[in-house]
Formats: C-alpha cells, structure tokens, sequence
C-alpha cells in the first residue's frame, strides 16, 4: 500500500502558510517564563527522587511454581511499615516480583530488610526471597550526579554536530532548543510528582535525540531555501522552510505519541511514567524546533547566497515581527 492510500496522510494540507514569525516573540516569551518556573520547581519542592538517586533496597520475592503471588497484598504489607516510595512490580509469571523500598535514615538495613520480609510472609505465606541489594545514599547520589552528568554531556555533543554540519548561530539556537526542552521536562516531573530514577533519565535522553532530530530537518531545509531565495526576507524563508517540514513534523509526532499512548495504558506501572514523559517531550520539542531555535537564527543572522561555504554577504540580525511580506 503507497503513504498516499494512508488515510492519515489524506488529511494532512498539501500546502500550508502559517506565519510562525510573527509569534516568534509571545511564544518566546512564555517558553522562558515557563523555564524560569520549571528551574524554580526543581528546587522548591524539589524532585521526586526514586530509590536509585535516594537510597534503598531491591529484592525478588516468589512463589512456589503453579502458586500466584498476590502483588496488591504484597504491596500493601510493605506499604504499612512506612518506608516511603514502594514499587510492586511482576516479572515473568505470576507468582515472581521486584520489591523496592527505601530505608529511613537512621534505620539499620539489616532490620529493615527483616522486617519487610517478615510482613510479606505474614500476607502471603511461605515465599522465597532471593537477589536482597541495598543501594546506600553515597551511592545513589554518584548515580545522581553521573545521571546529570550524562544529560549536560549529550547537549554538548549536540551542539558540536550542529555547530560543524551548519554555523555557530545554528548551533546556538540548537543548543537553546535542548535546553528548553530538558528544563521543561524536568519541570513536567516536578508537576505531575513522577518518580525521578535511571528510567527518567533515559527518557530525557531520548527527548534529547528526538529534538534534535527535528531540529536539524528544520535547520535543513532552512539553509536549502536560503541558498534558493537569495533575496526573499530572513522571516520569509523561516517561515517558508517551518511550513515545508510542517506536515514530516506532525506526521512523525503523532505516530510517536500514538504509541507511547499505548505503551503508557497497557505497559504497566513501570513504564506508564516513562511514557509519559517521553510523550509530553516529543510535544515541547516540536515547539522548540519552531519557536525557540530557528527565531533565535533570526536574531542573530545568516550568511546568504554563499552560506554552506561561509560566506559573509548578508549576516545581520532580524527584528522579530517587524517585517512584512512582499
């Protein structure tokens, strides 16, 4: 079957002229309010720390083979010692689950430990506790810290890729793109209190990867009009250029969130959070691409007619929304 028989593509324009310049400044201006907010969350309350970057202990709990464990009675049990954050989770069959729990400061592991597998046995009966780790906070917080560490890493790769396969002014609007965009994941973190672990740090990883994917089709075809329509106006061609990639963009988002929108109903609460952030990222990273990266090209200016070799007609900056079509 052709892309052109795909009903979806049917109704998707042929041909569209949205002036995304012209509100390059309001959206602008709420996309840095909304980063300002997300920083000030990050702090106050602060995030949700998951066992991995707070501390705790993982251990499997089974059953005899044919015998089904109940997780809810398990969960419950657990839940009752008052140990913060407990995490439930199936494996394989019915009768196996991963217990995450934290230990309170204070609190002797050992005892802790004893004491969760004492309320277990008491819910549920005879079981079999196997693979008992305990991740200590000096520990968790080096994987904070490392999880940090790799966020800032792969913004910075990706500001090198950008900076060498176009111009510095490309790689600036990239770079303030990916920034936006993981800020304001991890405000939508701090928002909706999800769990922040290794799993959420992957998820932003991704986010990173999707954006700038985006981004560079964008930044593509913008240098392409730019060598085409020497003489068109800045805005013009950015303008030209978003409408162009308009129809990939929204194709590719819709057909990514579809799925993650699956992922999230039927996969768990493992991954229902996982999904989610990757759904609300791929959304403020089609924005980014639009309103974040390409107006701050427009502020700064490009090289024109010469531009893949670095030519230097033409680089001026461009007031936002103060020009007009011819």
């Amino acid at each position: 079957m052709s892309m052109r028989g795909w009903p979806l593509i049917k109704l998707m324009p042929q041909k569209t002229n949205f002036r995304f310049v012209r509100h390059a400044k309001l959206m602008g201006g709420l996309a840095a309010l909304l980063c300002v907010a997300s920083i000030i969350g990050c702090f106050y309350p602060g995030l949700n720390l998951g066992i991995d970057f707070r501390g705790g202990a993982t251990m499997e709990v089974s059953k005899p083979a044919g015998q089904v464990l109940q997780l809810e009675r398990v969960r419950g049990a657990v839940g009752d010692l008052g140990l913060g954050d407990v995490q439930v989770q199936g494996i394989d069959s019915e009768s196996a689950a991963i217990i995450r729990f934290q230990i309170p400061e204070g609190q002797n592991q050992s005892e802790v430990v004893a004491r969760v597998e004492k309320a277990i046995s008491d819910s549920v009966g005879e079981v079999t506790y196997s693979g008992v780790s305990v991740v200590g906070s000096k520990v968790s917080g080096e994987l904070f810290r490392s999880g940090l560490y790799a966020l800032a890493a792969a913004i910075f790769l990706m500001f090198l890729y950008i900076w060498f396969r176009f111009e510095p002014q490309f790689g600036f609007g990239a770079i303030i793109g990916l920034l936006h965009d993981v800020i304001l994941t991890f405000g939508l973190v701090v928002l909706f209190r999800f769990e922040f672990s290794l799993n959420t740090v992957a998820a932003i990883l991704t986010v990173i990867g999707y954006s700038m994917n985006d981004t560079v089709v964008v930044f593509d075809r913008l240098r392409e009009n730019l060598r085409k329509y020497k003489t068109m106006p800045l805005q013009d061609v950015i303008d030209l250029s978003l409408n162009e990639t308009l129809t990939r963009t929204i194709m590719t988002g819709v057909t990514a969130v579809g799925v993650l929108a699956i992922l999230a109903i039927f996969g768990g609460e493992a991954l229902f959070s996982f999904s989610i952030i990757l759904m609300l990222g791929i959304i403020i990273g089609t924005f980014s691409s639009i309103y974040v990266g390409t107006p701050i090209v427009l502020l700064w200016g490009v090289r024109r007619g010469n531009i893949s070799r670095g030519g230097d007609d033409d680089l001026k900056p461009v007031k936002l929304g103060m020009a007009s079509r011819p």
